[in-house]
């Protein structure tokens, strides 16, 4: 039995825009998979998705297991067995890219309904179990920085969350960098896109494998062709990625 026979959503573009796009769970959870690692922020939890490749991979196994008592050639179950073991680290990869950015911007997912509704309700429990140790460790080391450190600093920078008493929030708490420079591919034509108009964006465009540079001033709208692959910062793009009409790469 193959892995990638699994069937999707049948969401997916159609085979008309001359690019194969995911349409089984197993390509489905590779295309979460690059986007979650490529995304500089957490992206919402494919919760549906992987419910389905958890129990096609339990199927798997249970298939696996009985021909191994059964006899069958060793050779088909070892390849059935290559292919569950890659989805599997696929499905440990994911969850655990999504709690690498959990641990890193924990304040700032919890302080934001939109962040926090984007993790399942394990990752939830996780980031409050987390948060509490996290606490508990936070005020020894308040304590020693006091101590050693803070003490001996005007008082306008005591505080270890924020850069000076004058900022308005806690500004010294890691944040995801929006304007991080990402790879991204068009799923169709999407015709004119207004850039950011606060950026200067250089977007990359990459034909028939040869680099192409197009400089983009602030504001100028470019044409986003299907099926190429840009450079270009990911605030920008943003929407599109959550919307599903870009993927990352």
């Amino acid at each position: 039995m193959d892995m990638d026979s699994g069937r999707g959503d049948g969401s997916g573009p159609s085979a008309t825009d001359g690019h194969d796009w995911p349409t089984t769970d197993v390509e489905l959870l590779k295309r979460a998979w690059r986007n979650e690692k490529a995304a500089p922020e957490i992206l919402k939890y494919e919760v549906d998705l992987i419910r389905r490749v958890t129990e096609l991979t339990a199927y798997v196994q249970e298939t696996v297991d009985e021909l191994m008592e059964n006899g069958v050639d060793p050779l088909n179950v070892s390849l059935m067995e290559m292919d569950l073991e890659r989805t599997l680290f696929l499905v440990k990869s994911y969850l655990r890219i999504r709690l690498q950015k959990i641990e890193k911007y924990m304040f700032q997912i919890q302080r934001s309904a939109d962040l926090w509704n984007r993790l399942s309700r394990k990752e939830q429990n996780f980031a409050k179990r987390f948060k509490a140790v996290y606490v508990l460790c936070a005020e020894d080391m308040e304590k020693h920085l006091e101590q050693s450190v803070l003490s001996k600093l005007p008082d306008r920078y005591k505080s270890h969350l924020r850069q000076s008493i004058t900022s308005e929030e806690d500004d010294m708490v890691p944040e995801p960098q929006l304007d991080t420079y990402v790879f991204c591919r068009s799923k169709s034509f999407l015709g004119s896109f207004q850039l950011d108009e606060r950026q200067l964006d250089i977007l990359d465009l990459i034909l028939s494998r040869r680099l192409n540079f197009n400089i983009f001033g602030e504001g100028e709208p470019i044409d986003l062709e299907a099926n190429e692959l840009y450079g270009i910062r990911y605030r920008s793009i943003k929407p599109l990625i959550e919307s599903g009409q870009m993927d990352l790469v």
